[in-house]
């Protein structure tokens, strides 16, 4: 099985037309066309549908695509264990995110990890939890980092613990009190992040056998912070996720205290790539 016919379906499934993954990979829109051809005779079967608006998966391959990622993955996995053989450092990675992770821890170690592997190239995909296993699932992603839930269906490194905090408008009734007592959530305007369903948010929430009312929901948590810096609610959120956030809001420690971990999910340490397994190291290292 040839890997560039892989990639042309893959590319062309990704972007939806043989045009933009003809951009992507270096072809002719022809080229990517003649590709994905010879591909579907390997297979035996039509791979992709054809219409005005573009390309999109047969049910069939939908069904081999994940198969596909991995074959690329393993082919990437040897061409970096040659690389570093031959003391050349190359690769890539590709990594999923919360956003606060993105932002506050993600930069850092980036930058030390490219001051010795130049040649290695990183792409950060953010997202929400139900975003990032996805992702993970599909292959898509060679880390992920994110809170950890039971049960965990990946290998597991943590990497600090994240306290919950309550954000609320500055003229709350309980804006200048040291905490706030979490079971208060239940009488106010609740905004939740996450398309209505973080799963942080609400794992705290069922721990504590508590139901607020939830008034607005956003995809983000810079967008709950906007709405309650407008007097529409208060929320609660992991602490990292507000940090250089600047909005006239207030934030207090919850009680009883909640925290999450935030760590790093893999299939396995042993199978991801050369550059990955080096990557995750420099991660660890840095919250030692």
């Amino acid at each position: 099985m040839e890997s560039s016919r892989c990639k042309a379906f893959l590319a062309s499934v990704e972007y939806g037309s043989f045009s933009k993954a003809a951009e992507v990979l270096g072809y002719t829109p022809s080229g990517i066309s003649q590709l994905v051809n010879a591909f579907e005779a390997d297979m035996g079967f039509p791979l992709l549908l054809r219409d005005k608006k573009g390309v999109r998966p047969t049910d069939n391959g939908i069904r081999i695509l994940a198969a596909v990622r991995e074959f690329l993955i393993q082919e990437e996995h040897i061409y970096q264990l040659a690389s570093e053989i031959n003391g050349l450092s190359t690769g890539k990675i590709t990594i999923g995110a919360y956003s606060s992770i993105a932002t506050h821890w993600l930069p850092e170690i980036i930058k030390y990890f490219k001051i010795n592997y130049p040649n290695i190239t990183i792409h950060i995909m953010e997202g929400i939890r139900q975003e990032i296993t996805k992702w993970l699932d599909d292959r898509e992603i060679d880390i992920a980092f994110l809170s950890y839930r039971v049960p965990m269906e990946y290998e597991w490194i943590p990497l600090a613990d994240d306290p919950m905090i309550a954000v609320l408008p500055p003229e709350h009734p309980m804006a200048n009190q040291k905490t706030y007592p979490l079971e208060k959530c239940q009488e106010e305007k609740f905004i939740m992040p996450g398309l209505g369903k973080d799963v942080d948010v609400i794992e705290t929430l069922q721990i504590n056998g508590l139901t607020p009312t939830i008034s607005f929901s956003t995809l983000e948590n810079f967008a709950a912070i906007a709405m309650i810096e407008q007097g529409l609610g208060m929320s609660i959120m992991n602490e990292l996720i507000t940090k250089n956030w600047q909005a006239d809001v207030v934030k207090l420690p919850v009680a009883p205290p909640q925290t999450i971990s935030l760590g790093i999910a893999v299939h396995s340490l042993k199978t991801i790539p050369p550059a990955a397994k080096r990557f995750v190291d420099y991660c660890v290292a840095a919250f030692v």
